[in-house]
């Protein structure tokens, strides 16, 4: 797909974003927003997946959500990517829906093979999804993508080291460095001090990106690509703005897990323009 036309569908993802949590006023806008050139990259130009969607992932690329409070990005994105009809959106978090408020399995949600929110436990899931992959000499790859108030929790560094210390080298995790959590600035309720230098230390290939500039996301997932297979698992530090795309919501934790009023719902999408159709 070509690059504008990429950078449409974030504009029309946000916008989904947005309508899914003010119609509950329940939900986590404000890191799903920031992250939505990363789910557009992935959906639309990275993963090698195959349709119908198949629980095992064989022969074909996966990706997991660890930090599972920011669905509605991935729920926006796997319907606007054809894995289910777009307004089944109109469901997020009401009885009886697929579309749960943090991702689960149950309801047979294509797209979703892990139930995720409980923080600390993707990348270990992830793990064991790429050594399968080994197993079965299947040669694709698995994603996963954490936050970083998330390296708070000691099950992630203990996943660190083990993919380190047997070369899990067709992983590839991701961390939105957006530098808030639900309780304030990451580095107030636990500073993280050098991701980087952490993680190099625990023996990953380290790259950098500015999370919320599309083509430079595609540039290093690609490049993440090309570094996998030389017995080193790789992690991209992705810096993003929470809330991006909407001016009275960038940067700051308060809407972390907030649903816009009327009135705040419409000067946002004001802000977006409808590119593909609102569900």
């Amino acid at each position: 797909m070509e690059i504008e036309k990429l950078k449409e569908l974030t504009s029309q993802i946000r916008r989904d974003i947005l309508r899914m949590v003010h119609q509950v006023q329940s939900g986590h806008p404000g890191a799903s927003l920031g992250c939505t050139e990363l789910f557009v990259a992935l959906y639309f130009e990275i993963l090698r997946q195959k349709k119908p969607f198949d629980m095992n992932g064989k022969d074909e690329d996966i990706f997991f959500l660890s930090n599972g409070h920011i669905s509605p990005v991935w729920y926006s994105t796997l319907a606007r990517a054809g894995y289910f009809e777009v307004n089944e959106l109109a469901t997020f978090r009401k009885i009886n829906s697929r579309l749960q408020g943090h991702p689960a399995t149950e309801e047979g949600l294509e797209g979703i093979r892990v139930a995720s929110g409980s923080l600390g436990q993707g990348l270990s899931v992830g793990i064991g999804a790429a050594l399968s992959k080994k197993l079965a000499k299947d040669e694709h790859l698995v994603y996963v993508l954490m936050g970083d108030g998330e390296q708070q929790e000691g099950q992630v560094w203990e996943a660190a080291m083990f993919a380190a210390h047997h070369k899990i080298d067709n992983l590839i995790a991701v961390i939105d460095v957006n530098g808030q959590q639900i309780d304030g600035p990451v580095s107030v309720v636990m500073d993280l001090k050098d991701l980087a230098a952490k993680w190099k230390a625990f023996g990953w290939q380290i790259l950098e990106v500015d999370g919320n500039d599309l083509e430079e996301v595609i540039r290093t997932l690609k490049l993440a690509k090309g570094l996998t297979n030389r017995a080193q698992p790789i992690l991209i530090l992705m810096k993003t703005e929470m809330g991006f795309g909407v001016d009275f919501m960038v940067g700051t934790h308060k809407w972390h897990g907030i649903a816009p009023s009327d009135e705040q719902l419409s000067n946002a999408l004001a802000q977006l323009p409808e590119t593909v159709g609102d569900y």
